[in-house]
């Protein structure tokens, strides 16, 4: 048994970077969002709000997500997949484009129009903006999340949770969950322009 599997044998939360040709800047990457996104399990239907990354060193080209076992408390549970869905958002490193700090490009499904870069407070701005109290902007990841970017790039795509799917939550329960999301959201808002610049 490879330590990836001791770790953890959930295997949405094991990570494959084989096909990354930089796995060390795609590593690098993806430690800038450690603790400041939350991570969506499917098949536990379980959200972690407190976690730690792994490279483990005898896993192979692997990345193991760890929940903090001794803050059980920031694990949400029974979130059922149909609450969550893919936003076609990518953040990536403006480092890579010649600029500093994050940003935000939009996938779209017409390959034939060409996304452009914006920085990633202006883009959320723009999304806070649409969005509403009903339907909040509440963004996590998801296995599959980290991909390359024009073939090259490391980039972290963006899900979003639906609290209206939510149906078996409580009102309180809802506004907490809510309430840890925005609040990583609000701290990667404001370091946003000094991450990635390294």
């Amino acid at each position: 048994m490879n330590t990836a599997e001791n770790y953890n044998t959930n295997e949405d939360l094991v990570w494959n970077l084989q096909k990354f040709k930089e796995q060390q800047r795609a590593k690098a990457f993806v430690k800038l969002f450690e603790n400041r996104l939350c991570v969506y399990s499917s098949s536990v239907h379980q959200l972690y709000t407190n976690y730690s990354i792994h490279f483990p060193e005898d896993a192979g080209r692997q990345m193991v997500i760890l929940p903090d076992p001794y803050a059980f408390h920031d694990t949400f549970n029974r979130l059922p997949d149909n609450a969550f869905s893919s936003t076609g958002l990518h953040i990536i490193p403006g480092n890579l484009i010649g600029k500093q700090g994050l940003y935000m490009v939009v996938s779209h499904k017409n390959r034939n129009v060409r996304s452009v870069p914006v920085p990633f407070q202006e883009g959320l701005k723009q999304i806070m903006k649409r969005s509403s109290n009903d339907d909040p902007f509440l963004p996590v990841l998801m296995k599959g999340d980290l991909r390359e970017f024009n073939d090259k790039l490391p980039s972290m795509h963006l899900h979003r949770i639906r609290l209206k799917e939510l149906s078996n939550f409580s009102a309180l329960e809802a506004g907490g969950l809510q309430r840890v999301i925005t609040e990583k959201l609000m701290k990667l808002y404001q370091e946003a322009r000094t991450l990635a610049t390294q």
